[in-house]
């Protein structure tokens, strides 16, 4: 059975999660998630979006 199809409402949060299959890394080195970060931050002032660090569990 397909997923549905996502809702996004204007003006409303979104959660967006960014992970490994099965647990494993992202990225292959901290220069790679430095770009990652660098290039996120970037389009969210183009885009105009908020990005918010996750909780410190």
């Amino acid at each position: 059975m397909p997923r549905r199809s996502r809702v996004s409402i204007p003006g409303y949060a979104e959660h967006i999660i960014q992970c490994g299959n099965n647990r494993q890394p992202i990225f292959a080195c901290d220069e790679d998630m430095k770009a990652y970060a660098y290039w996120l931050g970037e389009y969210a002032k183009k885009f105009e979006v908020s990005i918010c660090p996750p909780p410190e569990n």
